[in-house]
């Protein structure tokens, strides 16, 4: 029979493993299929109405994806930008250069692949293209694909990394 003094011991390591596992990372979180469709419609949605190429203030829209605090990973162009500010930078290059030059640029999704990770994770893989008038007169497209990773906080979905790539010139 084991005397007092290890069945206590044994007791005592019990408890550790069990703290341990207790303590140790979150399980993952459970979707259930109605709030998977209404995160995915959620984003979609979210996301079409912000690059809709027709409302004004383009730069103030797009930045409003991007959470206002914390750090933003954005690669586009072989660069990555890790701050806000300097992601706002790139973005209003952009428009500066490219966008404001587009005459009746239209966005349009050519596919969009939302994978929801968890009830305030998930990732977005895009392809789009913007079929616009260049300066020249010339109908032109640019487009390329956008992955981003999407988390919800404070009721608000915020894209915290990014990765773009444009299509190969022709």
């Amino acid at each position: 029979m084991a005397s007092t003094s290890t069945r206590f011991i044994a007791l005592a390591l019990g408890f550790a493993a069990l703290a341990q596992f207790a303590c140790g990372p979150e399980a993952p979180r459970a979707v259930s299929a109605s709030q998977r469709k209404a995160i995915t419609d959620s984003l979609r949605h979210l996301v079409t109405n912000t690059y809709d190429l027709s409302k004004p203030d383009v730069v103030n829209r797009l930045m409003s994806l991007y959470p206002t605090t914390g750090p933003v990973y954005s690669t586009s162009g072989g660069r990555t930008t890790t701050t806000r500010a300097d992601l706002q930078k790139e973005i209003e290059t952009f428009w500066q250069y490219v966008g404001s030059n587009m005459r009746n640029p239209k966005w349009e999704w050519t596919s969009m692949y939302i994978d929801v990770l968890a009830p305030d994770a998930a990732v977005m893989t895009a392809t789009y293209r913007i079929p616009h008038i260049n300066p020249h007169g010339m109908a032109h497209v640019i487009g390329g694909a956008w992955t981003a990773v999407f988390v919800n906080r404070g009721g608000h979905w915020v894209v915290i990394q990014e990765h773009l790539s444009d299509n190969p010139a022709p």
